[in-house]
């Protein structure tokens, strides 16, 4: 049997279709859609160079400088100047990384910083010291006064030792210098002869021995004036001479080992005091007088 035949001809042959994959998952219709492309690229975000770090280190790093010349505000200068290298290594980290273009500022941020730090410890030794030095001076001026106020009142001490060895009773000796020990013996009372003068009738008259002796090596001069007596209540007496050469007087020198003695006679009036002193000393040149005191009867 044979197949009619159309008068248009054989039939035409439709669209090609792509052979399907069977094991394939069925096509959507929105797969079938392609994207369009865009018609101009996507943006980019690019980071542009920044030089705040270095210009930071630079600034504290100046700031610690500043602050390290003035001696009160050392305290305070390390700080930025820590700060200044801190960020002084980031930006010089940043510049490396192209992060940032200011090489120089973050080099002389770590530079100044470091100069900061320098500035401040030497100000802070420099501090110390001096307020070492000021410490020591006020101690040692405390010192010096303390010991000025020990060495004063040491002395106002011997002083009155001295003065208070100065006064013996009648009967003790006393040593000055050059050897020479001086003895006052109690007083004794004196008859005047009917030539004395200093003497007047009624009063009383006492005879005062006086007895040096050079217990030195060397010869020693003796040059003094006449004993001051007075009795108790303050009041002097006379000094009486007469013609009966009872009276000796101490003057010249005194070889080493001898004695020399003086001897004085004193007319007290009636109503003296039945106490006398006697001061005296063996050259009135060097040695401040002595007192020998004690009742006269």
């Amino acid at each position: 049997m044979t197949t009619p035949v159309s008068p248009d001809g054989p039939p035409s042959a439709g669209p090609q279709v792509p052979e399907r994959d069977p094991w394939a998952p069925p096509a959507t219709e929105d797969a079938a859609v392609s994207t369009p492309a865009p018609p101009y690229p996507a943006p980019t975000w690019d980071r542009r160079p920044t030089n705040g770090m270095p210009i930071a280190a630079l600034v504290l790093g100046l700031v610690g400088m500043v602050l390290g010349l003035f001696i009160v505000l050392f305290w305070l200068s390390w700080l930025p100047a820590l700060l200044a290298v801190i960020f002084g290594g980031v930006g010089l980290s940043q510049v490396r990384a192209g992060r940032a273009t200011s090489k120089g500022m973050a080099l002389a941020g770590v530079v100044t910083g470091i100069l900061g730090l320098v500035m401040a410890a030497a100000a802070g030794v420099f501090t110390v010291v001096i307020v070492k030095e000021a410490v020591d001076d006020a101690r040692r001026e405390v010192k010096e006064v303390t010991d000025e106020a020990s060495r004063k009142a040491e002395a106002a001490e011997k002083e009155a030792a001295a003065e208070k060895a100065r006064h013996l009773t009648f009967g003790q000796p006393y040593a000055f210098g050059d050897g020479l020990k001086v003895t006052v013996a109690k007083p004794e009372p004196f008859t005047p002869d009917a030539f004395a003068s200093g003497h007047a009738e009624g009063n009383k008259a006492f005879q005062v021995t006086i007895t040096v002796e050079n217990t030195g090596s060397k010869r020693a001069s003796i040059t003094t004036g006449l004993p001051d007596v007075n009795d108790a209540d303050g009041a002097s007496t006379q000094l009486v001479i007469d013609g009966s050469g009872r009276q000796k007087v101490l003057d010249g020198y005194l070889l080493p080992g001898r004695k020399a003695v003086g001897v004085y006679a004193f007319s007290l009036p009636p109503g003296a005091a039945d106490r006398m002193e006697v001061e005296f000393t063996p050259d009135v040149a060097k040695w401040d007088d002595a007192y020998w005191s004690g009742p006269t009867s």
